[in-house]
């Protein structure tokens, strides 16, 4: 089989998305799937071993359109329309048997099944119309228009790949004719890494209680929410908070924050931190955190937080609650009171701390596994080959 995989996104870069594809494209490629990668101009090169072919394509730089960043911006648009031209391109001159799309590549994937009669995957890590309601609330008067364009790319897929319940739940009210959720999977890698790789207390000389938070700092992930929660601890538990991640803008953002909330010299904004680093950094946590407050899509830090054998406390949403409950993590309220309330109780309880972190992670081993995970993207690609007859 060969395919053509529309990445609207930098490729590779260590953050969510682009993280997953990789992931894709890995265990593709050792089924022996020839695939046509079409990407962003921007990102690391990428090799990947197997029987079948990886070929990294990348669009054409457009005039001035670096630093590319994650969500809807014109930046992406003008990159997007340049994926669009490229990828007409590409399937007048190759024969492919399937468009793999990831997100809004989906309306790309659509143009080609309309000219050229190929099938496509809808690969569905997020609702592109409520992602970009939250960030753009002026937006919110096009939401009807925004879901019936995801209506159609639902309705015209051969298959949809959600990342989670809640996105395979609107696959299915929007009409899809095969869905499979294709979760995300731990990144804890049991194998030793190439290069050293650096935790936190050493470096920051701590002792005594810590809370982690590993990811961006967009608005959505709860950032705000956080460090007034922390702000609710009492001092005398000598407890800290590290966050990991972030441009610098949002570093320094929530460093003001923390000092003019007198918590300066306890909260810990160490900026991006290599992927290999996350096991020893969520080693040297006692509690790992998940403030998000907007969406309905899994963070894809959980799959690895569940498997990092510490305790999680996460804010009582959706976005949560369709993988956790309250025997993996301790749920609280999106709010900085309740938030802070539950970091003291699992501060003050390290017994409870440990009973989740073991349930945590027996399920991670048991429905979230990577064997899981290539299991259900296999059986997904098996029955399109079952229903999609040969091209010629």
């Amino acid at each position: 089989m060969k395919i053509l995989l529309l990445a609207p996104h930098p490729f590779y870069q260590e953050r969510g998305t682009p993280i997953a594809v990789d992931l894709l494209i890995k265990t593709l490629a050792e089924r022996g799937v020839h695939i046509d990668v079409l990407t962003y101009h921007e990102g690391q090169e990428r090799t990947y071993p197997g029987p079948g072919s990886v070929r990294l394509l990348r669009i054409p730089p457009p005039a001035a359109r670096r630093n590319i960043p994650p969500g809807f911006s014109l930046k992406k648009l003008r990159a997007d329309a340049a994926m669009y031209r490229m990828a007409m391109r590409l399937v007048r001159e190759n024969r492919y048997d399937l468009v793999h799309a990831v997100e809004e590549a989906v309306f790309i994937a659509m143009r080609i099944q309309r000219r050229r009669g190929i099938p496509y995957i809808y690969d569905m890590d997020s609702s592109m119309s409520r992602q970009i309601a939250d960030k753009m609330p002026l937006a919110t008067c096009l939401l009807p228009l925004m879901r019936w364009c995801e209506r159609r790319a639902v309705r015209g897929a051969a298959g949809v790949a959600a990342v989670c319940d809640s996105l395979a739940d609107q696959a299915r009210a929007d009409g899809a004719a095969h869905i499979a959720i294709l979760r995300d999977v731990p990144l804890l890698d049991s194998a030793p890494p190439p290069t050293p790789t650096h935790g936190f207390r050493d470096e920051r000389g701590l002792t005594g209680p810590t809370l982690l938070y590993i990811g961006n700092l967009e608005s959505y992930q709860g950032i705000d929410l956080l460090i007034n929660a922390f702000a609710q601890v009492p001092p005398d538990l000598g407890a800290h908070l590290v966050v990991v991640g972030g441009i610098p803008d949002h570093v320094t953002r929530y460093q003001t924050l923390a000092q003019k909330l007198g918590i300066s010299d306890t909260v810990h904004l160490l900026g991006p931190r290599p992927l290999p680093d996350m096991g020893a950094l969520m080693a040297d946590a006692d509690i790992l955190v998940s403030p998000r407050i907007h969406g309905t899509n899994t963070p894809m830090k959980i799959y690895s937080y569940m498997a990092a054998g510490k305790a999680i406390l996460a804010t009582d949403l959706f976005t949560h609650t369709q993988v956790l409950d309250s025997n993996t993590a301790c749920l609280a309220p999106p709010e900085p009171m309740a938030f802070g309330a539950a970091m003291t109780t699992l501060i003050r309880e390290p017994q409870a701390r440990a009973q989740l972190a073991t349930a945590a992670q027996h399920a991670v081993e048991t429905h979230y596994s990577l064997s899981v995970y290539r299991q259900t993207l296999y059986d997904l690609y098996d029955a399109l080959a079952d229903a999609t007859p040969p091209r010629s």
